[in-house]
């Protein structure tokens, strides 16, 4: 199943696909789009950078365009939306959904939900209604789809919210967190200190350990930690660069002080990690 909008004056693309036919396993691969991938019949293996997810029945996962994947094509009941950003800019529009530094970017792996009895009937309306515009051929027809999406992205932001966040987070605090996570998105590869994120955020260390202290149980430093040890396996795996060239994209002046980073994190050299991941 795949049913898709576009537009060539303005580029953008939408399409509603199970990832079942050739043409939608194309989009798996193709650079550029958002995925919200909902499994809505039975637990699916899908793999999504160098880890597998056993995504389970009713869990939505959310992925960016960075996220290198594998969905496999003999799926049962699996459901994706699929959007590049001339569709819907979540950096432009962050203030009419708020999701952008926490469904998106808002950690290194993606984001997973879980969905209730009624939050799955809240996505079966949803989807309902994204499948009958599709049989709407007009000039409204992109407008009415993009009003859809921003409600898919609501709903599933304030999940996310219920489900992660501590009551007494407020909002200001909450806006802080989403600003650190965009900021470690923009510039792990040169900032590698928790003091560098605070002084752009006019905050001090200590303040962003406490507030993220309240949150998850991750710390400011693991953040962007696991920032760069995402990239830097994203790299091995999928580029032709050397270590030593990895070592200067991340921002490290010696191969060896990568090296020892990468060790200490993943239990393994980046050469013995290539090896073994493209053998397997």
């Amino acid at each position: 199943m795949k049913h898709t909008y576009s537009s060539f004056k303005d580029e953008d693309n939408f399409t509603l696909t199970s990832f079942t036919c050739d043409p939608s396993q194309e989009l798996v691969h193709e650079k550029g789009l958002y995925k919200i991938i909902w499994s809505k019949e039975e637990p699916i293996d899908i793999k999504i950078d160098d880890y597998k997810l056993t995504l389970q029945k009713n869990e939505v996962v959310f992925c960016t365009p960075l996220n290198v994947m594998e969905i496999p094509k003999g799926n049962n009941g699996l459901i994706a939306f699929v959007f590049n950003k001339q569709f819907f800019c979540i950096q432009t529009h962050d203030d009419q959904v708020s999701c952008n530094g926490f469904l998106f970017f808002g950690s290194a792996q993606p984001q997973v939900i879980k969905l209730c009895e009624e939050d799955q009937h809240q996505f079966g309306i949803l989807e309902e209604l994204f499948l009958k515009d599709f049989s709407e051929k007009d000039t409204l027809q992109g407008e009415m789809l993009r009003s859809l999406l921003k409600r898919l992205l609501i709903i599933s932001t304030r999940l996310l919210k219920k489900d992660k966040i501590n009551a007494e987070i407020s909002d200001p605090q909450m806006d802080l967190i989403r600003a650190y996570n965009l900021l470690v998105e923009k510039h792990f590869k040169s900032l590698h200190k928790v003091k560098d994120y605070a002084q752009l955020l006019y905050k001090s260390p200590k303040t962003l350990s406490n507030l993220f202290s309240k949150l998850i149980q991750k710390s400011p430093l693991e953040i962007i930690n696991e920032r760069i040890i995402l990239e830097a396996k994203r790299l091995l795996l999928h580029s032709d660069l050397t270590t030593n060239e990895i070592a200067m994209e991340l921002g490290y002046k010696e191969s060896s002080h990568f090296s020892k980073f990468f060790k200490k994190h993943t239990g393994q050299n980046p050469k013995s990690f290539k090896s073994i991941r493209l053998t397997s």
